[in-house]
Order: structure tokens, then C-alpha cells, then sequence
């Protein structure tokens, strides 16, 4: 964890605009975790969510508490996608499919093969950091067609990639809860780091 603070620290020195990030672990959440003092020494905000896997993709989901891990078996890697995302929501979370444009793992494939519902959907990842750029076409092009709102992270496995792509938000975002109702309102758009040194973006988003 350090390694990511002082990693987006020297970024920061080179103009770069990364608030803070959200660690989404797969297949796990630990509501006892608490990385508030750390965060604190290094001025970052670290919010956490988890990765689940469901029957079309990976899914990220924020503003979970025990109820959802109790609710949902997270070592399942074909969990019903519909209830996952309408779990989150009546757990007071948010649920965004994650790089949507990768095969099998991303929900663009399973809408354009099985035609799945998007009823539940409000958002996806459109930028992965761990993407090439046609998945993350393929993202934005499903966003585009049925009016989802896009959200960007780095999808980072290593110190290094963390910042790749980040989620810029209209409004300050320094606790779960505020994540939470940016996402619902929509408001919020992907941007890559590259961008953020120009338009000052507000960027919390990222993923491990």
C-alpha cells in the first residue's frame, strides 16, 4: 500500500493530478481493513471497494459493507450479474462493470453475443489501464449506445501503473459515501493521467 502512496506522490511532483484511488481486490472485502492513518500521512485518499466476477464480467462495486459479502459468495466467479448490481445498490453502493471492452471478462462481449439486459447497468469502465486501446473502444462504444456513464481506473497490479487512467468527478470525493453519490449522479467522465495536467481534473479512481 505504502508503495502506491509515494508512487502517486512523485507523480503529483511531475504536475500531475491523481486525489486518490480505490483499492478493489478481487473476489474479497475485509470491512475490518482501514488504511485512514496512511492515507492521512501521505494526503491521499484511499477508499475501498472489491472486485467480484459474475456471469458477464467482472464487476466493480463501492460502497459495499458486510452485508454484501454476506449477501454475496465473493470467491464465486459466475455470480448473477443482475443481482449483484441491484445488490449494491439496495446495500447503499454502486456497482460499474469492469473493462468493459475486454473479452469474456467484460460486459461489451455479453450484450453483443447473449444480448443481456442492461437494465441494471449505470456505468462502466470505459478506460482500463490494463486495456489496449480497441477494449477500451469497444468500452465507449457500449457506454455510447445505451447511455451509460463512463468511468476510467488503472486496473494496477504494480506500483508503477497505478494513475494510468483515472475517473474525473465534478465534486470533491474523499469518503466512500461521496464516491458513491458522484457515480450515481452520472457526472463524472475517463480521463488518462496525460490529460489531468492541463484540466486540473478531480480524479479518484483507481483500481488494484
Amino acid at each position: 500500500m505504502e508503495g502506491y502512496l509515494k508512487w502517486i506522490v512523485a507523480r503529483r511532483k511531475k504536475g500531475f493530478r491523481i486525489d486518490g484511488f480505490v483499492l478493489t481486490e478481487h473476489r474479497q472485502f475485509d470491512p475490518a481493513v482501514d488504511y485512514s492513518d496512511l492515507a492521512e500521512q501521505y494526503g491521499v485518499t484511499v477508499l475501498r471497494g472489491a472486485e467480484v466476477e459474475t456471469d458477464v464480467g467482472h464487476v466493480l462495486v463501492y460502497g459495499i459493507d458486510e452485508r454484501f459479502a454476506k449477501e454475496f459468495d465473493l470467491s464465486n466467479i459466475a455470480l448473477p450479474y443482475e443481482d449483484v448490481f441491484s445488490g449494491a445498490r439496495e446495500f447503499g453502493g454502486y456497482a460499474v462493470g469492469a473493462h468493459a471492452g475486454r473479452p469474456r471478462i467484460g460486459l461489451a462481449e455479453h450484450v453483443a453475443e447473449r444480448g443481456v439486459s442492461l437494465e441494471q447497468v449505470g456505468a462502466v469502465e470505459q478506460l482500463n489501464g490494463g486495456s489496449n486501446d480497441d477494449e477500451n473502444g469497444r468500452a465507449l462504444k457500449l457506454a455510447e449506445a445505451h447511455g451509460l456513464a463512463c468511468v476510467g481506473g488503472s486496473d494496477a497490479h504494480f506500483v508503477n501503473a497505478i494513475g494510468r487512467c483515472l475517473t474525473a468527478f465534478q465534486r470533491p470525493v474523499t469518503s466512500v459515501e461521496a464516491l458513491v453519490e458522484e457515480l450515481r449522479s452520472g457526472e463524472i467522465h475517463a480521463v488518462r493521467v496525460e490529460e489531468t495536467v492541463e484540466a486540473g481534473s478531480a480524479a479518484v479512481r483507481e483500481g488494484s
